[in-house]
Formats: C-alpha cells, structure tokens, sequence
C-alpha cells in the first residue's frame, strides 16, 4: 500500500496509532493557512479530535519513495468553507518527514461534477 493511501485510510478511520507509524517522529508540517509549522504531535491531535476535518474525492496525483502529491476535497467541522487542497509529501524510512498544503477555498454550494 502506498504511503499516502495509508494516511488518507488511518485518517478517515480515526486511527492514531497507525497514523503514528507513518509519520515519522522528525516530521514537520506546513499547513496553507496561518503561517504555523506543526509537528507530528500536533497532526495526532487533529485526529483525535472528534470535530477532525473531512474529505472526499481524496487522490494520489504522484507518489515515488521519496515523494507524494495529493489531492482531495476537505471539509471543516468550524462551519468554514470547504476547500480543494494540494498536499505535497516527503518521505524518510518509509514515513513521511513533510507536508505542505495548497488550497483554493469552494463556495458553499460547491457540487463535485459526476455526483
């Protein structure tokens, strides 16, 4: 299984312990908003959280050993609005070491062509 794909799953499942083994200990994470760095401490919360962003339509653009580009549709528990997000990975030791989002903001009544 890719390493994204396992992310994407253990993050819909709500399962930190299996997104603690693919986040690597050292990982540092650049979110698109805010201008904060977190660490892998600070992912594991989000996910523990019972108010955890959502998404749909998640997809692996491009993954190799050292590098993965995703993209998905996430939604937000503080009633803002949905985004589209670009996700970009590197990876160390078969985890990954950083991640950095894009996003483009979707108007409220957004609908995905085809559903």
């Amino acid at each position: 299984m890719s390493i994204i794909q396992a992310y994407n799953e253990a993050w819909e499942m709500g399962d930190a312990e299996k997104l603690e083994a693919i986040i690597h200990d050292d990982c540092v994470f650049n979110p698109h908003v805010g201008g904060v760095t977190m660490s892998k401490s600070d992912i594991l919360g989000f996910v523990k959280n019972e108010n955890k962003p959502t998404s749909e339509n998640n997809r692996i653009l491009y993954e190799n050993e050292e590098v993965g580009v995703a993209h998905s549709i996430v939604h937000f528990a503080n009633d803002s609005d949905s985004e589209a997000v670009m996700s970009f990975m590197r990876f160390k030791d078969g985890q990954i070491i950083s991640m950095e989002t894009g996003a483009t903001p979707l108007s409220p009544d957004y609908k995905l062509i085809g559903n």
